[in-house]
């Protein structure tokens, strides 16, 4: 093989890994760490021959080891790149909030917020410009909806406790 060929296939390789991650979209941050590899000594122990009935099986995340593959080199493509990514918020602590009052948010919308770690009308509310650009990206066929419907003002008032508010504003609460 002679240079130009592998020059032509290095650039077809970085060609495809750009627009996967450019259709795909960012679904995790892999982040590499201080863990030793695994070795005899470290292994962990043979899975019995049956595993327990009544254990429920863990979500798998993602979709293979393609979908692993593309997002650790995503991951190091925005290093290099400079790509700043907008981390998930941080869960809210007790119950979660009957999002779905918010006029606007449906039971789809409340799921996606759901899986973005969303489930409370305190983290709505407390979104600023930038919370609020990098959850619309997430949302998918409901992009433009958190402006359009104020969620984050509905949510102020619910957080608050002001349904009276609310209601004035918004119409009588749903739910």
């Amino acid at each position: 093989m002679n240079t130009t060929t592998i020059i032509v296939i290095a650039v077809i390789v970085v060609i495809a890994l750009a627009f996967l991650f450019l259709v795909r979209g960012r679904k995790q941050h892999v982040t590499f760490s201080d863990t030793p590899p695994l070795t005899a000594k470290t292994a962990p122990a043979s899975k019995p021959a049956v595993a327990p009935p009544s254990v429920p099986a863990a979500p798998v995340e993602g979709h293979g080891i393609t979908t692993e593959i593309a997002d650790a080199v995503e991951d190091v493509v925005d290093q290099f790149v400079g790509i700043q990514s907008h981390p998930k918020p941080e869960p809210a602590k007790g119950p979660g909030d009957t999002l779905t009052q918010l006029k606007g948010l449906g039971p789809k919308a409340a799921s996606l917020l759901n899986d973005l770690g969303v489930t409370r009308f305190e983290q709505i509310a407390s979104w600023n410009e930038a919370d609020v650009a990098a959850i619309d990206a997430q949302m998918g066929a409901f992009k433009g909806r958190i402006e359009r419907d104020r969620w984050v003002d509905q949510a102020r008032l619910l957080a608050k406790g002001d349904t009276q508010s609310f209601e004035a504003e918004f119409g009588k609460l749903g739910g």
